[in-house]
Parts: C-alpha cells; sequence; structure tokens
C-alpha cells in the first residue's frame, strides 16, 4: 500500500472516529466532568464519598451484583448445554434453531416484561395453571426472584451465541481417543473439553456479567423502579419526581463504567490467552 493508498485509508476513517468521539468518548468525559462538581458547580469528591457512605446506595450496589451474578451463572450453565446441543445438530436444523436464538436475544426490554407478567404475573396465564395443579405457590414476578428469571432468560440465548462457535475447538477424534484410554464421558469433559473452553467460558460469563449490570429498560417496566438497583438509582437522581443530583447520578455512571470496561478489559486478556492456546 503506498502513501496515497494510506491517505484515502485514514480520510475514510475520519467520519468512523468523528462519531466515535462525538456519540463515545466527548459524553463520558461531560459525565466524568458532572461527577466531579458539586450544585455550586465546585470541583468536589463529595459525590463520590456520598456514595460509598450511602447505605441506600451501596444495597443498589449488592442488588445489582446479586441479580448480575446469578443471573450470568444460571445463565451460563443453560447456554453451554444449549450449545454444546447446538453444535450436535444438522447444518439445516441448525440455522433455523440459529435465527430463533438471535430472535430471542433481541427480544428485551418492555416487551419481555410485559410477556412475563402476561405469562407470570399475579394472574398471569402459567401462575393460574401451575397453582391449580398445586405447584406455584407464594411465587411474585415482582421480587428479586422473578427478576432473576427474567435476567437469566436474557442471559441465556447471549450465553449461546457467544459459547458456540467456541465448540469448533473440539475435536471428535479427542472424545474417542480419551475412551480408549479408559476415560468415561465425565472425565473427558473435566480433564480435556473443559479446561480447552475456559478462555471462552470465562469471557462469556464476562461479558454476560456486564449484560446484566447494564439492564435497565426490563426491570424498570416491571418493578416501576421500586427495586432498587444502580441503573434505576441513576434515572432517580436525574428525572426522579423526588430528588435532582445530576452530580451524585453521574458518579454513578463512571463507577459502573469502569466496572464495565474493567470487566472489558478482562474479557480481552481471556481472548488473547485463547488464541495464544490455539498457536
Amino acid at each position: 500500500m503506498n502513501n496515497r493508498e494510506k491517505k484515502i485509508a485514514a480520510m475514510m476513517l475520519v467520519p468512523f472516529f468523528t462519531l466515535i468521539v462525538m456519540f463515545q468518548i466527548l459524553p463520558f468525559l461531560n459525565v466524568v466532568m458532572g461527577s466531579l462538581l458539586n450544585s455550586s458547580k465546585e470541583f468536589t469528591l463529595d459525590n463520590y464519598t456520598y456514595i460509598f457512605q450511602s447505605k441506600f446506595l451501596k444495597q443498589a450496589f449488592k442488588n445489582s451484583l446479586e441479580l448480575s451474578i446469578y443471573s450470568t451463572i444460571f445463565g451460563l450453565i443453560i447456554a453451554f448445554q444449549g450449545a454444546y446441543s447446538l453444535n450436535r445438530l444438522k447444518n439445516s436444523s441448525r440455522k433455523i434453531v440459529i435465527l430463533l436464538i438471535n430472535m430471542i436475544s433481541n427480544f428485551n426490554g418492555i416487551p419481555l416484561a410485559f410477556s412475563f407478567i402476561i405469562l407470570l404475573g399475579l394472574n398471569g396465564v402459567l401462575t393460574l395453571i401451575l397453582k391449580k395443579i398445586g405447584i406455584l405457590y407464594g411465587f411474585n414476578l415482582f421480587s428479586k426472584e422473578g427478576l432473576l428469571i427474567i435476567y437469566t432468560y436474557f442471559q441465556i440465548s447471549l450465553g449461546i451465541l457467544l459459547l458456540y462457535p467456541s465448540f469448533s475447538k473440539l475435536n471428535n477424534d479427542w472424545e474417542e481417543m480419551a475412551g480408549i484410554l479408559g476415560a468415561n464421558k465425565f472425565t473427558y469433559w473435566k480433564r480435556v473439553a473443559i479446561p480447552i473452553l475456559i478462555p471462552e467460558i470465562t469471557g462469556t460469563a464476562l461479558i454476560l456479567f456486564a449484560n446484566a449490570m447494564g439492564a435497565y429498560a426490563c426491570t424498570l417496566a416491571l418493578t416501576s423502579g421500586n427495586y432498587n438497583i444502580l441503573t434505576i438509582r441513576i434515572t432517580s437522581y436525574i428525572a426522579g419526581e423526588t430528588s435532582y443530583e445530576p452530580g451524585i447520578a453521574s458518579a454513578l455512571a463512571v463507577i459502573l463504567a469502569i466496572l464495565l470496561i474493567f470487566t472489558t478489559i478482562i474479557n480481552e486478556i481471556f481472548i488473547k490467552r485463547g488464541k495464544r492456546y490455539e498457536s
């Protein structure tokens, strides 16, 4: 590639970098600056001090972490089995299932919450049926347990899409060779398959965790903002009816962004380790 072609290629990237600066870097810098200002527009760390001293906001962090960690674990276990089964299907059936999973992965937010209310709400279709046959008692969709079910639901489809390609690393002959050496199926997965897939499994878990930490619309629609999680609290401080504290909202957003950026960096490290292992 000569100098002229390099200049043309660089010029073609200008619109892309302009969009990145305008819609990602500048808004993030604006949020960071807002987190360091008080109501008098003076630089201070009071917003961060208030966050780490507030029991209410600590509870929001705790609830967000609990939902994210548990939904990641449950979603990852189910998604792993789903991705494994998907790789066992014929190509024609696999394409249809992948298409359906793609559709499901985009079905979230308010429509997802509305669907679960119809199915598992206090007078939902499945709720009434399960209560009638004596299976379901005391379940409340609008509690932490209900939120955990919804979080796990939208984690499964994303987990399958992320894990599905990683199974191509496994050679079918390895399982046969392990069997010849006397290993059963459990030993094969414990000693061979799982260690090979560890980078992908860990990376998927981190992405699912970040996905759950940033969830907002579904929780808001289901609980009307009454369940205390981090994203709901950010909104309440900038659009709430009782308090308007943009500095605290910005500080919460910065802390959440740092957590998600840290998660992304760890994910990249595991991806590089996986590529190094393959080579």
